[in-house]
């Protein structure tokens, strides 16, 4: 399949990558990508951004080198009860794209029970649209609960391209996502490929990805990254419905 977009990627601004925005999106344009995101780690990351780096996003381009561009953040969730690092008003107010994950150094690692309880709650959560590399075994959890929770919710689970890199420090990926892809084949449930990319190279490279969806004969169309409306699609559905539910 033809991958249109990437939403998770980091700039220099998150402290451990290498590449600025305007050669993250050059390198976007180069590969023939119509959208790209760029999500930078919240607080609690080593050497990432301050908050104030997020308010003042506004003044960026939306758009550059022909294409798309959303900003946002890959926000932590930092216990079990799926709390986030970002308060609510800057999401909501800033981010044009809200990714949450587990991230090692601000996360204490529980039970099944309770590592799945912070992914659903995050899942839950109306301002979130994508929950990053659910996928290391460092970090065992129920992928059946977090497949249903993502169809209930409208949430987007990512198959991370540099999780299944050989130079990854996660844990079983590969069958980790075998076992979320085949429930979520089953479930009719959407996926979205990110290549969390930290250097401009990496940028719209799913090399990894590719083999897996093959290997599994996943149907093209349950991955948004096919289409830039479809991937809209979702996020406002999500957010609308979870706006519903809240109020």
């Amino acid at each position: 399949m033809e991958f249109t977009l990437d939403l998770h990627t980091h700039t220099v601004a998150s402290g451990h990558a290498y590449s600025t925005v305007q050669e993250m999106a050059k390198a976007a344009a180069d590969k023939g990508l119509k959208l790209l995101g760029i999500t930078e780690h919240a607080q609690g990351i080593p050497g990432t951004c301050d908050e104030i780096y997020f308010h003042n996003m506004r003044i960026i381009p939306r758009k550059m080198y022909g294409i798309d561009l959303m900003f946002g953040s890959e926000i932590n969730i930092i216990d079990h009860d799926g709390t986030l690092s970002m308060e609510e008003e800057i999401i909501e107010k800033t981010l044009d794209i809200r990714i949450a994950g587990i991230h090692l150094p601000c996360y204490e690692v529980g039970t099944v029970t309770q590592n799945t309880n912070a992914y659903v709650k995050a899942i839950e959560n109306p301002m979130i649209d994508i929950i990053s590399h659910p996928d290391d075994s460092r970090i065992p959890i129920d992928y059946e609960t977090i497949v249903d929770a993502a169809k209930e919710n409208h949430t987007l689970l990512e198959i991370n391209n540099s999780s299944l890199d050989s130079l990854s420090s996660r844990v079983g990926a590969w069958q980790n996502l075998q076992i979320m892809l085949q429930m979520c084949e089953e479930k009719k449930v959407p996926v979205v490929a990110g290549t969390d990319a930290h250097f401009s190279s990496a940028v719209g490279v799913f090399d990894h990805v590719e083999v897996l969806l093959e290997e599994m004969n996943f149907p093209e169309e349950l991955v948004v990254n096919r289409s830039v409306d479809v991937l809209k699609q979702e996020i406002l559905q999500h957010r609308e419905i979870r706006k519903i539910g809240r109020d």
